[in-house]
């Protein structure tokens, strides 16, 4: 017989191995945990501890049910979980089929559909000899459900109704495993393991390939918007962004000394150009993981940053976690346990101009031994912001059973990996007095953005196929709860300087850039440039990409490129007023259309639009050729093109899209000025 019992302000089921607990975890909040083992582990690796809630415990006939707010769950005595809203109405239910059970269905009459003789548990501990466990957790589907957030991946669905997402980190694929659903419900999948998980039309699975405990915190909520807040009440809400990083950001790879970033920031103030920071990329560094300039190409960079400074200009300098087993730290690491192991071959991780294992930022220690590093050799110049590539990490083979941290084996914790790596960085900025931090980071997971983490898309291809799939990357990063976010203009990789079809491709993509939460030009630019010494005290050099500033294609673009900048500069106190709404209530700053209008069925059918913030509503070319477009004005509000024309909300119409500009909308009655001279 199974044991259900309620205990203080939570619900628990026992039976056999297995022991579930659910408990209130935040305003209509709950955070449902189980595990074979003998105790609930008490990892809180994304949330935050739990506010006191008032709650209702009931119980009828052989079922215990738990309110808090706006969502109640009931647990019968087969163990079997449903969810439902303050309006009684189901919002998710575990996927059991049995012999013999008890529905938890509305009805009585629903409750045959759960009889079964496929044996399926909505929660399967499958034993791993010698070992843990893997995971996975069924739960029924709904067909007219849409699901959004989960983070990055590389495809241009925003409804992830569907799919199937690896649960895995990637260069250009994060996961952040919090969905916001249609029906009025959000899910975080609290477990850092790697996995996969299918939003089915016949079910949805989750699945973790290495585990201790299932762990999720479900919230409810009447609209997506106050879901995301609730989420940010969890799990933490980003800093207030720094006023310079929401100005136009200068990066290629890669600027090789210290006189070639002076030559190009001083350019930018000769022609009165917006900038705000430049950045120097990789292998500035004599080798990896020693992490300092190379004094032959930088002689004086205190002096460097100081200049800069005197512009207005910050300085973001690329730290990767490799370490070559070359490095004068590499040793010592070794010793210390603070190097990612692999349980099998030789220990190399990654073979980019050289052998190189990555530190392990699961690893207190070495958390702090490469921020000290850091800190002597760039923050002590008067760098404070930190370009931090790599995070995922980058393993030549994403073989992810054959890597292991100081918190476990990746397959079962690899997840946090660049949460880990964004915190030790925030920590040892905060230690100094610093409270204005951001730093650029190539991956996330959930908890990342209250460690002033600005994510961007990875090396994705110069085309317009990664442009829209960018466009719902960062549309689903924001509602994995990540609003700052950005990428690299124009695509990272496969941009000829020279090829006209490249630079309406730039255009487009540098148009849109203006509506993100941060604009940032980056790339490596084909021609390639060879180095001019393949090898440097035994070390290959790294080449660098063509020239990538906005005066780099030609007088007509460059025209084109500048009327960018300065319509960005205009929205600058628009944007700030929406990076203090994500520091405050959790707001992305891009957000899909139902995000405002949840009410209207075509806010939800629309994909290739969004609102930056809730005045204007952009609309990105995302075709090559492209000289015109279909665009959808939500009803309720009337909406003001850049040509000052006015249309009522509630309609689609047909505008122009030349290539000097995207349709844009100013929402009526909203930041009038953002607009102007557009």
């Amino acid at each position: 017989m199974s044991e259900l019992r309620a205990e203080a302000q939570r619900i628990l089921w026992l039976f056999d191995r297995q022991t579930l607990i659910v408990e209130p975890w935040g305003e209509n909040s709950l955070r449902v945990r189980a595990t074979c083992q003998p105790e609930i582990q008490q990892t809180d690796w994304a949330l935050l501890p739990a506010q006191a809630c008032d709650v209702v415990i009931e119980q009828q006939h052989e079922q215990l049910s738990l309110s808090n707010g706006n969502i109640t769950v009931t647990l019968n005595s087969r163990g079997q979980l449903a969810f439902y809203n303050q309006r009684g109405e189901l919002l998710l239910e575990e996927f059991w089929r049995q012999r013999s059970t008890v529905g938890i269905g509305a009805s009585e009459k629903s409750q045959d559909k759960y009889i079964s003789a496929l044996k399926l548990d909505g929660r399967e501990f499958r034993p791993i000899p010698g070992g843990k466990h893997q995971l996975s957790v069924r739960f029924e589907a709904r067909a007219e459900e849409k699901i959004y957030g989960m983070g990055q991946y590389q495809q241009d669905c925003l409804d992830l109704k569907g799919c199937t997402l690896e649960l895995a980190q990637r260069n250009s694929q994060a996961s952040v495993p919090f969905m916001v659903s249609s029906l009025g419900y959000g899910l975080l999948w609290h477990n850092p393991a790697v996995g996969e998980v299918t939003f089915g039309k016949n079910g949805t699975r989750w699945r973790a390939e290495v585990t201790d405990q299932m762990d999720y915190w479900i919230t409810a909520a009447n609209t997506p918007a106050q879901i995301v807040r609730q989420y940010g009440q969890a799990t933490g809400t980003a800093p207030m962004m720094p006023g310079f990083a929401t100005g136009f950001w200068q990066c290629k790879l890669r600027y090789r000394t210290q006189q070639e970033v002076l030559e190009v920031a001083r350019e930018y103030r000769r022609l009165q150009l917006p900038l705000s920071v430049i950045v120097i990329d990789f292998f500035h560094w004599p080798n990896q993981g020693t992490w300092c300039f190379d004094a032959r190409d930088w002689p004086d960079p205190k002096a460097m940053v100081a200049e800069l400074k005197s512009m207005g200009i910050e300085t973001m300098v690329s730290v990767w976690p490799t370490v070559d087993s070359r490095s004068e730290n590499y040793r010592l690491m070794k010793s210390k346990g603070w190097l990612v192991n692999s349980d099998r071959g030789v220990s190399v991780n990654l073979d980019f101009l050289g052998n190189t294992t990555f530190f392990d930022a699961t690893h207190p220690g070495a958390r702090d031994f490469v921020w000290q590093e850091v800190k002597r050799h760039y923050y002590d110049l008067g760098i404070r912001t930190f370009w931090m590539d790599e995070a995922e990490p980058e393993y030549r083979a994403y073989d992810f059973d054959n890597y292991r941290y100081h918190l476990g084996p990746v397959q079962e914790v690899g997840n946090i990996y660049p949460q880990l790596f964004a915190r030790g960085f925030y920590e040892g900025l905060q230690e100094q007095g610093e409270t204005e931090i951001v730093n650029l980071v190539r991956c996330a997971w959930a908890g990342s953005q209250r460690y002033g983490v600005l994510a961007w898309s990875g090396d994705v291809h110069s085309s317009f196929h990664a442009l829209r799939n960018q466009f719902t990357a960062g549309l689903n990063m924001a509602m994995a709860g990540i609003p700052w976010w950005t990428t690299d203009i124009g695509g990272f990789q496969g941009g000829n300087i020279h090829d006209p079809e490249f630079h309406e491709l730039l255009i487009r993509w540098f148009q849109w850039a203006v509506f993100c939460p941060v604009m940032r030009l980056h790339g490596y630019r084909e021609p390639q440039i060879a180095p001019e010494e393949a090898w440097r005290d035994g070390i290959a050099q790294c080449n660098s990409g063509s020239p990538n500033e906005v005066w780099s294609y030609g007088e007509q673009n460059y025209q084109l490129m500048k009327a960018c900048l300065l319509l960005r500069e205009r929205l600058r106190p628009y944007i700030d007023e929406l990076m203090r709404e994500a520091h405050e209530q959790g707001d992305p700053v891009m957000r899909p259309l139902f995000y405002h209008y949840p009410q209207q069925p075509e806010s939800w059918q629309v994909e290739d639009q969004y609102l930056l913030g809730q005045d204007l509503l952009v609309a990105p070319v995302l075709h090559a050729g492209q000289r015109e477009r279909e665009v959808w004005l939500p009803a309720g509000d009337n909406w003001i093109a850049r040509n000052c024309e006015r249309f009522k909300g509630g309609q689609r119409i047909q505008v122009a899209a030349p290539l000097s500009a995207i349709p844009v909308f100013l929402r009526e009655g909203g930041h009038a000025d953002v607009l102007e001279e557009a």
